[in-house]
């Protein structure tokens, strides 16, 4: 039988395309100014400080975790144009008004950390792209698809770095027209360069995308957003009840997920300061090439998992990930009896820096370059003793390190595809822009609390508690797949209409 015409089946494939256009946006909006963020609060509001960085860094997610149930729900009854086109334009207009903080003459930092909020707010659209794509494709094309999805936003949070990089040529002074009062220098045009593409993104969205769903295998079907084409009538498979127990369970699995890979982004810098006396122009740079190889890593896993899982399924998949994650952060834990160096000079120079509670939303390794003492003329290097710590933890080998950085970027993206695909399988038929919308919220969630963690549990305990409880709350993880195994399978599957 003929599931669908060529000409739908082209249709429908672009406008995937589109969905991983705006996907590999949304990342590149987030990463392309994070390098650049606290000089350039620096330059338009000396009143900023470490702790105000915190939110800024925080608000983006905060922004996503609040809009991704909105734009999910707005899916699900009208056409998924309308909550794309928007998102975007917020995005474009949150990117528009980043380039013009400098302008006012007080508060300029509490107008950066609206553009950066609503900025996140526009990426509330991976909740609608994310259900499209699980509608618009089939039981066997959909784990490519997610694969895909990812992937395109993994390449996005890679490249933001180097967009910026790059834009770094022009200076931080530029040039300036006069006749709109836009500077144009390394703080600003990376934000504009953000905005013309979603300008483009939003062109592409009314030139090509086209509303299309699918059944399990392929079928046109019915939908509120469905648009002009004839579809059969195939609502009956939409009968039956989602698994709300399954859906629940990969909702926290997921969370576990992006926490951990949260507290490894964040923890990085700190830890190799720590441990091997880097300084911290040293950290940044290392760990910018450790991350950006992380980065290729997951991007070839990406493409990797899609083969692996016709042969193993996604569950054992996210079992295995899960299972190497473990594995990467237990090759953490301190061993041995060699400490770390520690930086004496503080207690010298009786100037210790302390972290207050307001500082808890901000990566540390920002507060730890940040909060150096100006009566310092060298750069104190090594274990600050203000971490009790370090005066009796064995410090964590370079080749632990390192292998650890291999192993989690390699069960990471697995997870990550899997969680997603599954949970997209779960929900069938139904319209899945809402429940999309809690997944991103919860992964949102997830990066808000890993720098929190980190600030609290790694400075005050250590590497061997931190990593411990990351260890713990993995195992709790695995457990709760064990039980739940059984019932993470596809909609279709459950309910007998397609053999698994």
């Amino acid at each position: 039988d003929v599931v669908e015409t060529q000409e739908h089946y082209k249709s429908r494939w672009r406008s995937i395309w589109i969905m991983y256009l705006t996907m590999f946006l949304s990342s590149v909006g987030f990463s392309i100014v994070i390098m650049s963020v606290w000089p350039y609060l620096q330059k338009i509001d000396p009143t900023a400080d470490a702790s105000f960085l915190g939110w800024i860094i925080a608000s983006y997610s905060i922004g996503q975790m609040i809009a991704s149930p909105l734009f999910g729900l707005w899916s699900n009854y009208r056409p998924r144009r309308e909550p794309l086109v928007v998102s975007t334009a917020i995005s474009v207009a949150a990117n528009c008004l980043y380039a013009y903080v400098h302008v006012p003459h007080s508060h300029n930092k509490y107008y950066m950390l609206t553009a950066r909020a609503l900025v996140g707010f526009g990426a509330g659209n991976v909740a609608v792209v994310r259900s499209y794509i699980a509608g618009a494709t089939s039981l066997t094309e959909r784990t490519s698809a997610m694969a895909n999805t990812s992937a395109c936003q993994a390449v996005g949070f890679i490249l933001g770095p180097v967009f910026q990089t790059c834009f770094t040529l022009i200076g931080e002074e530029g040039i300036t027209w006069k006749l709109i009062d836009l500077q144009l220098n390394m703080y600003t045009t990376p934000v504009l360069f953000g905005a013309l593409l979603g300008l483009i993104n939003i062109i592409l969205i009314f030139a090509i995308f086209r509303e299309h769903r699918v059944d399990d295998v392929g079928r046109q079907c019915k939908s509120i957003n469905f648009e002009g084409e004839e579809s059969s009538d195939l609502d009956q498979d939409i009968e039956g009840n989602i698994d709300h127990v399954a859906v629940v369970a990969i909702n926290f699995l997921f969370f576990v997920i992006l926490f951990v890979f949260a507290v490894f982004e964040t923890i990085a810098t700190p830890l190799t300061m720590d441990m091997y006396s880097w300084t911290r122009k040293e950290a940044v740079f290392y760990n910018g090439i450790i991350l950006s190889v992380v980065g290729i890593e997951s991007v070839i896993v990406f493409m990797v998992v899609k083969m692996l899982s016709k042969k193993t399924g996604e569950r054992a998949i996210l079992h295995g990930g899960l299972m190497i994650v473990l594995v990467g952060f237990f090759i953490l834990l301190p061993w041995g009896k060699k400490l770390p160096n520690i930086q004496w000079q503080e207690i010298k120079n009786n100037s210790i820096p302390r972290t207050t509670s307001t500082e808890m939303l901000m990566p540390f390794w920002s507060l730890q370059a940040m909060q150096l003492p100006s009566n310092h003329t060298v750069e104190p290097v090594g274990c600050p003793v203000t971490q009790s710590w370090c005066l009796n933890t064995p410090m964590i080998y370079l080749a632990q390190y390192i292998s650890s950085d291999i192993l989690i970027g390699l069960g990471y993206p697995v997870c990550n595809v899997m969680s997603y695909t599954l949970y997209s399988k779960i929900l069938g038929p139904k319209p899945q822009g809402v429940y999309m919308g809690w997944l991103t919220a919860s992964g949102s969630g997830a990066r808000i609390l890993g720098p929190v963690f980190v600030s609290q549990i790694y400075t005050h305990l250590g590497p061997r508690w931190a990593f411990s409880l990351i260890c713990g709350v993995v195992v709790v993880s695995l457990l709760l797949l064990e039980i739940v195994y059984k019932r993470l399978i596809a909609f279709s599957v459950r309910y007998g209409r397609i053999r698994e």
